[in-house]
């Protein structure tokens, strides 16, 4: 099992909020307490989850989970931009970043369930 830290999806995760901690100081006070502080929020437990995810021997459930959070954030992030609390060049980098995230995820998890099958047509 790699360490949680050395995971590019967590690596990728850990890089994109950093920046939101970065940007989020620039919004309205209205939206820094409310919708800012719900973002970090949801990326920190994003980040814990896939601590979880790599700690667990089957993989897939958790890994949903974390796909649920990565379109939370998503959404959120929309948010942001549609009250105009990101500029349109902050947006589109974290779009990039958690489509990325978003890719990573899919992968580990087809991944997980090839292993899940494999391992299930080879004690037959």
């Amino acid at each position: 099992m790699a360490h949680y830290q050395n995971l590019p999806v967590f690596k990728a995760t850990y890089a994109l909020l950093i920046y939101l901690y970065t940007i989020s100081r620039n919004f309205q006070r209205d939206y820094r307490y409310t919708i800012g502080e719900s973002l970090k929020k949801d990326m920190l437990e994003m980040m814990l989850n896939l601590y979880r995810t790599n700690s667990k021997a089957d993989k897939r459930e958790l890994i949903g989970v974390c796909r649920e959070n990565i379109e939370g954030i998503r959404i959120q992030v929309r948010i942001l931009f549609d009250l105009k609390q990101l500029s349109l060049k902050q947006y589109s980098r974290i779009s990039v970043d958690i489509e990325s995230v978003s890719k990573q995820l899919v992968a580990w998890k087809q991944y997980e369930e090839k292993k899940q099958t494999g391992s299930i047509e080879s004690k037959k």
